[in-house]
């Protein structure tokens, strides 16, 4: 039994004076503070939260939990300050790990080299006998050293793929850098992960995501993509073993290469995964489609194109990885089968393609529940804001990268067309429009904590900046709309609205102790909020702190 001074009732308002029953792992009653009397009994457990927010437990909308958790067990670069400090970390992780024939992790950041594209040769002055290959933090591009390149057979010769591109030195030689599908170069020699360690990364994944209140989320890439361990195996052994603790929505990943034909596949994978007869823990009935790139490295499909240093149209619109017209087939057939569409469409051009095949789906299968989703949208024209709410498809938000900051001062904004420099994040203009929020992180690209995402979502501001608010205070949100979007918003898209994402009697007790409840903090101070403990059906399963008991019986932290 929880008791609090704010409890949110529903989605988008906080009650006080409230008192949160569980029994067997579900919310008996959420009543008044002085009816709470008749529901202790002589083994009740009472967790006295003293003025902090009993919220429902967060969920991810967007994140990437297998990977994340390996590359912390890698080279993890994720912390880096600067270059220098990068640099310092390889180093010690190659002279620590002398044994390991590849430097594999990833995590650096564009914004710490010129242009966004590190050198070949800073890698090789302090691992010059041994490959190295790191993602960047957005896993939209690679880094390798010349020993890597040899072993792959890349060198001034090796063209451009059509889905990526290589940084080059003035003779043609790679410099270093492989943007997009340009990584797929490394991976018929690169180590793959093994079994063990994919299994360790979910594990490792799982206790950092507890500890920041998140009891569920969507994995956005189950399936083979080079450097991105997403495996299936992984969450069946988990499964058997009991280990997940958090509820999973898998996203198969379709291979851009392929056509329609890996659909059958799917199903069969979905409905076996299903005949386990474990979906309330694991599930993998949402499919994710790679609409396009990344801004940073210019590969995100933009109406208008590119501009270079100068201000000068480069003619560069950045990709669509799938042709507009096989994307749409495939949102229909995909839809057909029941499927949950998941689409990573970040730019202003790859929304509307997203939203062009969800509206043939509708308009050839009818209205469905798939829920689809359109991840990141960093870039969503104006005319194409109410077609989210027409179409009924969710904004997947990653608030977390919605203010000002190195990467999209120096990397994005200067080399962006007017339109889409003014339309960055619009979450405003998709709220206003009855647009349904979810929230979610892309961890490990950046940090999974809600409480971060939400600072940023209803600020525009990064903690302890003094900047104007990324695309206008019109684009803030709410905080009760900010909190929603990573409570019901996600449980929507996960079809876990019916058992989680509110405090509401009969739904399951998936909850989340925050203090100082940010409710009663200014806006600005929103980051200062951490999260005291975590449960799940019942249990505790993250603590920060101990929580004041007072039992009639034997204390347990199970409710």
């Amino acid at each position: 039994m929880f008791t609090s001074d704010a409890v949110p009732a529903g989605s988008t308002q906080a009650l006080t004076g409230r008192t949160v029953a569980v029994r067997d792992g579900r919310i008996v009653a959420v009543c008044a503070d002085d009816e709470a009397s008749a529901l202790i009994g002589p083994d009740t457990v009472v967790v006295d939260l003293d003025g902090a927010l009993l919220a429902p437990g967060f969920q991810d909308a967007h994140i990437h939990p297998v990977s994340g958790g390996v590359e912390l067990l890698q080279c993890n670069l994720t912390e880096s300050e600067d270059a220098a400090d990068t640099l310092a970390r390889i180093a010690r992780y190659a002279a620590e790990n002398p044994e390991v024939d590849w430097i594999v992790g990833g995590g650096w950041s564009m914004d710490h080299f010129p242009g966004g594209a590190p050198l070949r040769g800073l890698l090789d002055e302090i691992v010059p006998d041994r490959p190295v290959l790191l993602a960047s933090r957005d896993h939209h591009s690679a880094w390798a050293n010349t020993a890597a390149m040899r072993l792959a057979g890349v060198d001034a010769a090796t063209l451009d793929p059509v889905d990526g591109r290589i940084e080059r030195e003035a003779d043609g030689f790679p410099a270093g850098t492989f943007h997009e599908g340009a990584g797929d170069l490394f991976a018929e020699v690169r180590p793959a992960v093994s079994a063990d360690t994919a299994y360790a990364g979910l594990l490792r994944a799982q206790d950092e995501l507890l500890a920041l209140g998140i009891t569920g989320w969507q994995d956005a890439l189950v399936g083979n993509f080079p450097g991105i361990t997403g495996g299936l195996a992984t969450y069946r052994r988990a499964l058997a073993d009991g280990t997940l603790k958090a509820h999973v929505v898998g996203a198969q990943w379709w291979e851009r290469a392929e056509g329609a034909e890996q659909l059958d596949e799917m199903i069969r994978l979905r409905d076996e995964i299903a005949a386990l007869g474990q979906s309330d823990r694991f599930s993998l009935g949402s499919i994710k489609f790679m609409v396009d790139g990344v801004a940073e490295n210019q590969t995100a499909a933009m109406l208008e194109p590119y501009r270079d240093t100068h201000g000068h149209d480069t003619h560069n619109r950045g990709l669509s990885f799938i042709a507009p017209e096989r994307l749409r087939d495939y949102a229909v057939a995909a839809d057909a089968a029941g499927f949950q569409l998941h689409f990573h469409a970040l730019g202003d051009r790859a929304v509307r393609e997203a939203l062009d095949a969800l509206q043939d789906a509708r308009e050839v299968n009818g209205d469905t529940d798939g829920r689809h989703h359109l991840a990141h949208i960093q870039v969503v024209a104006e005319a194409d804001v109410p077609r989210f709410a027409e179409l009924g498809a969710v904004a997947n938000m990653q608030p977390l990268w919605a203010c000002h900051e190195d990467q999209m001062d120096e990397l994005t904004l200067p080399f962006l067309a007017a339109s889409a420099a003014d339309r960055q994040y619009p979450f405003g203009d998709l709220h206003r429009a009855g647009v349904r929020l979810a929230g979610g992180s892309d961890w490990p690209v950046s940090t999974a904590d809600p409480l971060a995402g939400i600072h940023i979502a209803v600020n525009r501001v990064a903690p302890l900046e003094d900047a104007e608010p990324l695309g206008g205070p019109a684009q803030r949100l709410d905080l009760a709309t900010a909190l929603a979007a990573y409570t019901s918003g996600t449980a929507f898209v996960n079809h876990r609205d019916h058992d989680t994402g509110l405090v509401r009697e009969g739904y399951l007790a998936n909850l989340v102790v925050v203090e100082p409840n940010p409710f009663d903090v200014p806006a600005d101070q929103l980051y200062t909020c951490r999260v005291a403990s975590t449960w799940i059906d019942g249990e505790r399963v993250y603590a920060r702190t101990v929580e004041t008991v007072d039992a009639g019986g034997p204390a347990s932290t199970r409710l």
